[in-house]
């Protein structure tokens, strides 16, 4: 026998075995001719596949292990998953591989790991071993009664296993040297679980290639794992998850109602289990359509009842994974489901927590750990949408009070509402706005620099709307008013308005039910300002003037000067030049009554505006001059921006066409820069024009076509104007058939908005002049723009 005995042990080569594990080792070991009958085989015979179930005739026959469960019937998709697990565990050469897919309750996980240890057993031809190690449950499985079981799989008899994790890890190694075997370690807790059953051969041995490997799955990562291989499973691509719906209840049944079966998957937030439970329950029904479950479905406060089959549940599913945290954990799991929107911020998720950066951030990380949070890019992540329902849930359930879960909602609010009010003073320097919003108790983030401070506000776009509109109950119904004030570059640039509208048309609900006047206003001249901003005139009149009587009772500074501000755009748009040159003088009053410059520049831009269509250019270029010269003393760059727009404007009609073209690009590009679409479009529309003026129509209808490409969210009018222009410019330039169809265009327009300006574009076609009475409210305008230099009031 080589190797001594010794009290610490045999050696065996360069392995030192513990005395259990040679004894056991030896008992198992055949007699030989050299020693008798009663002699025992050397220890090193176990690193040979023979020597616990040798080919002899008095050994036990070779014991093949295949426990692996059986595979979906109706396993689909994961393309790209299956691609890589099986090319990973069928690789020739380097070590064998330790996999690790991790992912929430219901994701797939094992099916996706049976169906490919399913396709590999071919390359394991010693037996594949499984074990469902109960991770998500109360009670996972100990990792030496798994260990117990595997011996005897592999031909271990009971009195040969020896008691301790250690000593039962070091005999299973030993029985897997030198075979190929595929261990499949469903359904893990942890890394301290999963190591006492990997083969010697995965990352913590030094076996030869092609031996051994180990395909786990689990819902904490394995990060801790050395030498694994993480897989992170997602939800499934829309047509993966269709494909699954469609083979659980018919292919002809899920077409017939194909938008009705992509409403139950979105339901299903494209999770597998959820969509499993949810065709099983169309499949066992034939009297119902795919719509009767869609309508179940919609309904988020059942949504998780009806995602219920038989003994599947989604619930259920989430119920392990929530049932392992600790009770911090679990305050954040259930505190980040109030929050909507898609996903969450670091600084955000602080605000929801009460906590500082670092503790939120350690606590988001041991959730992601657990799969119950997922990160998407650095500093945010994202609940699962059913998962955010079962947090809900949750945290009605398990008796968080009612008070702190509107403190939790309060901070993010506050955390809001601070932030946007840094970005709008960031863009408006000398805009005392913010100075008449409501106060908060959580600071806001800080910027560099005004672009970082727009960069934040429409990265966030979504989560900030998604928690106004969740906060427009008494206590907060103002805070969220002043949210849409401070967030008004999202109206102004067009992004999200229909969200934007939707939450200021709740707050004006909520303020009238509770008779809070001073927040109607306020929510009424938000509305407004979005109206006019997509080009809904009289709709955005109606709700300027209802905010201006109300601001009479309110006596609201800011709204004082804002209202008539946007007011007299609406109405020169309309050419009531005589209201619009009274609304600005009243506004430019209490601009100035509030020492607000900014507010007062904006003011002085529109009554230039005034002059110009009253024909005193030279007087419109001068008032257009003064806001400009605000502007560039408070250093604004995109209010500069808009001072040079309406001066572009007033020197194109007093012909000094080179100095208007300066201004006109240089504000473009700030425009361009600062994300504002629709006024970069209109820059575009000003520089064709006065491209036009200058005698250079393929470069007027250059930028004409530019600006109808941007023009989306403007409203039909400006587009006929636009039309108008650019087929001015194509006519010059000899496309005669594309000049007539866009006037022809644009004649439909006016004709069905009764705009005079058909009989402009009636001349342009040669076509006899249409009568033009008068039409109706709102709809003749002179000037298809936003207010020339005003977009912050």
């Amino acid at each position: 026998m080589q190797g001594n005995v010794s009290a610490g042990g045999t050696m065996v080569g360069d392995k030192r075995l513990g005395e259990r594990e040679w004894l056991i080792a030896a008992e198992f070991a055949e007699p030989t001719a050299a020693h008798g009958p009663t002699a025992r085989r050397d220890p090193t015979a176990l690193r040979d596949p023979t020597a616990l179930t040798g080919h002899r005739s008095t050994a036990a026959p070779l014991v093949r292990p295949a426990q692996l469960p059986a595979a979906a019937p109706d396993f689909t998709g994961r393309a790209d998953a299956v691609r890589e697990l099986s090319g990973l565990l069928t690789a020739q050469g380097g070590a064998p591989p330790v996999l690790a897919v991790s992912g929430i309750g219901g994701i797939g996980k094992t099916a996706l790991a049976v169906h490919v240890a399913h396709a590999a057993r071919r390359h394991f031809p010693d037996g594949q071993l499984y074990a469902d190690l109960r991770g998500a449950g109360p009670s996972p499985a100990e990792p030496d009664a798994v260990l117990a079981a595997f011996l005897r799989s592999l031909g271990i008899p009971d009195a040969a296993i020896p008691d301790g994790t250690e000593e039962r890890t070091a005999l299973y190694r030993s029985a897997l040297a030198g075979r190929r075997v595929l261990v499949l370690l469903d359904n893990a807790r942890d890394t301290d679980q999963i190591r006492p059953l990997l083969p010697g051969d995965g990352p913590h041995g030094h076996a030869a290639p092609h031996g051994c490997a180990t395909l786990i799955t689990g819902r904490a990562t394995m990060a801790g794992l050395d030498g694994a291989h993480p897989v992170d499973l997602d939800v499934m691509s829309p047509g993966e998850a269709f494909s699954l719906f469609a083979l659980i209840v018919g292919e002809e049944r899920a077409a017939v109602e194909r938008e009705e079966v992509m409403d139950v998957l979105a339901s299903c937030g494209f999770l597998p289990l959820a969509i499993r439970i949810a065709a099983s329950r169309l499949a066992s029904r034939r009297t119902w359509t795919v719509s009767v479950l869609a309508r179940k479905l919609a309904d988020e406060r059942r949504r998780l009842d009806e995602l219920r089959a038989g003994d599947l549940a989604v619930k259920a599913s989430f119920e392990l994974g929530y049932g392992q945290l600790e009770p911090e954990q679990a305050r954040a799991f259930r505190l980040l489901g109030l929050a909507g929107g898609p996903d969450i911020s670091l600084p955000a998720a602080a605000a929801v927590l009460g906590l500082d950066d670092a503790s939120s951030r350690a606590l988001m990380e041991s959730l992601v750990g657990t799969s119950l949070l997922e990160p998407t890019v650095p500093g945010r992540y994202r609940l699962h949408d059913l998962l955010r329902l079962y947090a809900r849930t949750c945290a009605e359930r398990d008796d968080l009070p009612e008070a702190e879960r509107e403190a939790a909602l309060s901070r993010l609010l506050d955390f809001y509402l601070a932030t946007a009010a840094r970005v709008y003073a960031a863009e408006r320097p000398g805009d005392r706005t913010v100075e008449h919003l409501a106060p908060t108790t959580r600071p806001g983030l800080t910027f560099e620099s005004s672009g970082a401070a727009l960069d934040w506000l429409f990265t966030e776009a979504d989560c900030l709307l998604a928690c106004a509109r969740q906060c427009v109950a008494d206590g907060r119904r103002r805070r969220v008013a002043d949210l849409l004030t401070a967030a008004l570059d999202l109206a102004e640039s067009g992004a999200r308005s229909h969200q934007y509208q939707g939450v200021a048309e709740a707050i004006i609900e909520s303020a009238q039910s509770a008779g809070d006047v001073r927040t109607e206003a306020r929510a009424r001249s938000t509305l407004g300002n979005l109206y006019y901003f997509t080009g809904r005139f009289e709709h955005a009149e109606r709700e300027l003037e209802r905010a201006l009587d109300l601001e009479l009772a309110a006596r609201d500074p800011m709204l004082a000067s804002r209202v008539p501000n946007r007011l007299g755009s609406i109405v020169l748009d309309q050419g009531r030049r005589e209201e619009a040159e009274a609304y600005f003088n009243r506004a430019l009053a209490a601009f100035r009554a509030d020492a607000n410059e900014a507010g007062e520049a904006s003011a002085l831009s529109n009554l230039a505006r005034v002059h110009i269509d009253k024909g005193r250019a030279q007087a419109g270029v001068e008032l257009a001059e003064q806001a400009l010269e605000i502007y560039q003393r408070l250093g604004a760059s995109l209010r500069l921006a808009n001072g040079r727009y309406t001066l572009g404007i007033a020197l194109t009609r007093t012909g000094r066409l080179d100095e208007a073209l300066t201004h006109l690009t240089q504000a473009l590009g700030i425009f361009r820069d600062t994300r504002q679409q629709l006024w970069e479009g209109m820059a575009h529309f000003r520089l064709a024009e006065t491209h036009l003026a200058a005698g250079r129509p393929a470069r007027a209808a250059w930028h004409a076509e530019r600006s109808l490409a941007m023009q989306g969210l403007c409203g039909e009018w400006r587009r006929g104007s636009l039309l108008t222009v650019l087929g001015k410019a194509l006519s010059e330039v000899g496309q005669t058939d594309r000049a007539r169809e866009c006037w022809q265009e644009a004649l439909a327009i006016y004709q069905r908005l009764g705009s005079p300006e058909r009989e402009e574009v009636s001349a342009l076609m040669g076509i006899p002049s249409i009568s033009s009475a008068a039409p109706p409210h709102g709809a003749g305008r002179l000037h298809p723009d936003p207010p020339g230099g005003m977009t912050t009031h």
